[in-house]
């Protein structure tokens, strides 16, 4: 059964090397915070966020999935292959679509068409358009709201200081909704089949913060940097945004992608404080790499799939 569990811990490796970049990026990005520092709080949050506020994404995850273990542990596979490429690309991709993207391959291999649940892939799909839209507006919202009652901080010492802090708060935040969201596609697949909730929660956990710690630096400065070059406070109200959306999904029980919202939150900050777009091939890269994510993780899933059969 622990051969079974190995692509969901690669997996896990490969979504924390990914999707750190999305809670610390843009402070590691704008200088705020030092990338290694910031790995060691990202990781610890993230284990506290899949502890604590995981189990309806596990459920949730497990109901979607096919019964047949070989078939789930393949579907992941082929998830954690096409994150680990996007990781080696320095694209931050979604690796909710890359595990939904290989759970339809599998089933279509073995059902067919019929094996898609058109209902279920429809909300899905309706919430990766929300995310970074959500995540974007809340930018705009937040944006002016912050920045009016910043601007009444009198010395700039003490400014300088309420941003440093608020940047490792709010970087806490966000890796603990990336935890409580993201661990569902790890390990949901194996949820309530051969593997308890508090435990799928524990190996999902583990295997994201090993990613961080080892892998996520690429990525993370693709995000921070590359895409538009935030100052210190624009950086803040990226990841809150982008956490505060993330958390709410976590709270529905729905697997949503980080990248995605930082993504659209970055931009909503930039664009609320005037910025242009530093690099738009960056940005075309970033949205082909989610529309390429679940159709590159169906195929492989597809074609592993049908070499098993």
């Amino acid at each position: 059964m622990f051969v079974l569990l190995l692509p969901s811990l690669f997996l896990g490796w490969s979504l924390g090397a990914n999707d750190a970049a999305n809670v610390f990026g843009p402070f590691v990005g704008s200088g705020l915070i030092p990338y290694r520092k910031a790995t060691i709080v990202a990781s610890i949050f993230v284990i506290l966020g899949s502890v604590l506020g995981g189990a309806r994404g596990l459920q949730n995850i497990s109901s979607l999935s096919t019964s047949d273990l070989l078939l789930s542990s393949i579907a992941v596979l082929s998830g954690a292959l096409t994150v680990t490429i996007m990781t080696k690309l320095g694209i931050p991709v979604s690796t909710s679509q890359a595990v939904v993207g290989g759970i339809i391959g599998a089933n279509v291999t073995v059902m067919g068409i019929g094996g898609i649940d058109f209902s279920a892939l429809t909300k899905i799909f309706v919430v990766w358009f929300l995310t970074p839209v959500g995540a974007f507006l809340l930018s705009i919202i937040f944006y002016p709201v912050l920045s009016f009652l910043f601007r009444k901080i009198p010395s700039i010492q003490i400014q300088d200081r309420v941003i440093k802090t608020s940047a490792w708060i709010i970087g806490a935040y966000g890796a603990f909704s990336l935890g409580a969201n993201n661990v569902a596609n790890v390990t949901g697949v194996f949820a309530g089949k051969i593997l308890t909730i508090e435990q799928a929660a524990f190996l999902g956990e583990i295997s994201i913060a090993i990613g961080i710690l080892t892998y996520s630096k690429n990525v993370m400065l693709t995000v921070g940097k590359n895409l538009i070059e935030l100052d210190h406070f624009t950086s803040l109200i990226a990841v809150l945004s982008q956490a505060m959306v993330v958390w709410i999904f976590s709270l529905i029980g729905i697997p949503v992608s980080s990248s995605q919202a930082i993504v659209g939150a970055v931009l909503g900050a930039g664009y609320s404080k005037g910025m242009n777009l530093g690099n738009k091939k960056v940005l075309i890269r970033i949205l082909s790499g989610w529309f390429l994510t679940p159709a590159v993780s169906g195929t492989l899933s597809f074609l592993l799939t049908s070499l098993i059969k």
